[in-house]
């Protein structure tokens, strides 16, 4: 308890300055939230002031955090970006992604942990990027899009990776537990498609500005039954947080659209108001600094990962550019493609906890994923940022 105190205080008061953070600096330099939540994060953690300590109730908040920000994700979904050219460029590039990520995996893990190592690399934080390209206006264009389809295939894609291959079972065994979970789902889907919503509606737009809060409420047993069947099958949860939102967008299809961003409102407050900065600030108080400032090597590591994972998964990322874009405009595409922690996260500490790799090599992978979302995110909406301004340019010319 006497370690949960502080944390528990520090934790939402670092939630609360990492916006003024950002946006005191937003005149110069546009940083996402998120990144400053790390850094403060990592700054009242043990590895530095040592204020804020690990807990057992603060790693489940944590749990909860990201398990929102993947119903988020979920939720956003557009299937259609899934079709056609952009679609299948996602899906060939993630699974080239794979490969070479495994295989730079050898490197340093052989086995298991090759393939623990090529997840981290061929993933893509949709999550993250969803409240960077919406801030920016890029979330409903052409590019937004892209990286739509990029980030649902590098998030989804790792998740069946990580169920299928580094569970406790037998790869066959999992495939078909995997397959079970992929049928409730799917059952859960059709039941959001064919089941009439008047009513549904009805009481949620009623109770949109009262304490039933119906819709809100549905989110949330959603939610919760969905991860309750991923932890039933021994399967991770962030597959069936993703689930529970591509169901709640289904059953909401028909809303009028006032209520669905009024429920989309309150549902982003919940999650970026409250459990995703937990989440990403506790991260940040758990990261293993010590062992990198305690070793130069493991320090050099960390740009070499973020380089291997621009490489990894920001080439393949540009197959979903549009046919003959130049490289200035497939870069924003490649340097979003290549952004990722969450999926990093989860599967180094999965590493960790079965032995398959050690905690240094852990912190380097989580310490390059935090790297690639403090500057890929910057550097591609800057470039987009200037190419519109070109763009305006010569069209005032």
């Amino acid at each position: 308890m006497d370690d949960l105190e502080p944390t528990l205080l520090l934790v939402p008061l670092l939630a609360v300055l990492a916006p003024l953070a950002a946006r005191a600096l937003g005149p110069w330099l546009r940083i996402p939230v998120l990144v400053f939540e790390l850094l403060l994060g990592i700054l009242v953690g043990p590895s530095l002031l040592g204020w804020a300590q690990p807990s057992a109730f603060m790693d489940t908040l944590s749990e909860v955090g990201l398990a929102m920000l993947f119903f988020v994700a979920g939720m956003e979904i557009e299937f259609g970006v899934l079709r056609g050219r952009t679609g299948r460029g996602a899906i060939v590039g993630w699974l080239v992604s794979l490969v070479a990520g495994t295989a730079v995996g050898w490197l340093f893990a052989p086995g298991l942990g090759a393939v623990v190592v090529g997840v981290a690399l061929s993933s893509t934080a949709l999550g993250t990027l969803l409240p960077i390209l919406r801030d920016n206006g890029e979330l409903r264009t052409p590019f937004g899009r892209a990286v739509g389809a990029l980030g649902a295939v590098g998030e989804f894609g790792p998740l069946v990776a990580i169920s299928v291959l580094l569970g406790a079972r037998q790869p066959g065994i999992a495939t078909v537990v995997l397959g079970a979970f992929l049928l409730i789902a799917a059952a859960a889907i059709w039941f959001a498609l064919r089941t009439p919503q008047g009513a549904l509606h009805r009481i949620v737009n009623t109770t949109l500005h009262t304490s039933g809060q119906f819709a809100i409420r549905i989110v949330l047993l959603i939610l919760a039954a969905l991860v309750a069947v991923s932890l039933v099958l021994d399967i991770d949860i962030l597959l069936g947080a993703f689930a529970a939102g591509v169901v709640w967008r289904l059953l909401m299809r028909d809303a009028a659209e006032a209520d669905r961003e009024a429920v989309d409102s309150k549902v982003e407050a919940l999650a970026f108001g409250f459990l995703v900065p937990v989440f990403f600030v506790y991260t940040g108080i758990t990261f293993d600094l010590a062992s990198l400032l305690a070793d130069p090597v493991l320090l050099l590591l960390v740009p070499v990962a973020l380089v291997a994972m621009f490489v990894v998964r920001g080439f393949p990322s540009g197959l979903v550019a549009p046919a003959g874009a130049s490289w200035r405009e497939r870069m924003p595409v490649m340097l979003l493609g290549a952004t990722g922690l969450p999926i990093i996260v989860a599967v180094t500490a999965i590493g960790v906890d079965e032995g398959l790799i050690d905690s240094p090599l852990a912190s380097v992978l989580v310490g390059a994923g935090m790297l690639s979302v403090l500057l890929f995110p910057l550097i591609a909406m800057s470039m987009r940022g200037e190419r519109a301004r070109a763009s305006m340019a010569e069209e005032d010319a």
